[in-house]
């Protein structure tokens, strides 16, 4: 995986040289990392809000109510992409080979799959009127997943600061989870 993560980097830097001009003036990364936590805002807040009433909380609220969040949850994940893509395009050394931001991908790509199989089994037998005790159990099961997994995302992310991998090389990156390991 090493020389495709070093092929990306240098891809990803290339990519839109506008981004990585406004990301590196003094307000660009900043004023894009208030946009990211906007859109976080808005995804896990209507997420743990529908995610919480999966689970039981909020029993009275009808699920077809809450569900009403979902195209805020979609705005935030979409303005979460288009930031992450920007600092991704600018700085891609700091994150492909940092293990905190592949932890944060591979729980969003969870993440992801979880609500698609909510969606396929659950959701339609859970928003009826008559809903069964084992469709109310597969939709707490799917709630907690997903407060889980976007909890670990928001721990992924912020962990990323912390974990700043070395500038690698060809063939030095290990593993999925990769470290930069100077031989």
């Amino acid at each position: 995986m090493g020389p495709f993560q070093y092929w990306l980097e240098h891809a990803l830097f290339q990519l839109i040289p506008a981004v990585t001009r406004f990301m590196t003036t003094q307000w660009g990364w900043p004023f894009i990392e208030s946009v990211h936590f906007t859109g976080l805002a808005l995804l896990f807040g209507s997420i743990a809000t529908w995610d919480l009433r999966l689970i039981g909380v909020m029993k009275q609220v009808p699920l077809t109510a809450l569900h009403r969040l979902v195209p805020f949850a979609v705005l935030g994940f979409a303005i979460n992409v288009i930031t992450g893509l920007m600092f991704l395009m600018t700085e891609p050394g700091q994150y492909i080979y940092n293990p905190a931001f592949q932890i944060k991908m591979l729980f969003i790509g969870l993440a992801g799959l979880n609500v698609l199989l909510f969606y396929l089994t659950v959701f339609r037998r859970v928003s009826a009127p008559d809903a069964r005790a084992v469709s109310l159990q597969a939709a707490r099961l799917s709630g907690a997943v997903s407060l889980a997994l976007w909890t670990g995302v928001i721990i992924g992310g912020r962990l990323i600061t912390f974990y700043r991998p070395l500038d690698c090389k060809p063939g030095q990156a290990i593993g999925f989870v990769a470290d930069c390991i100077l031989r």
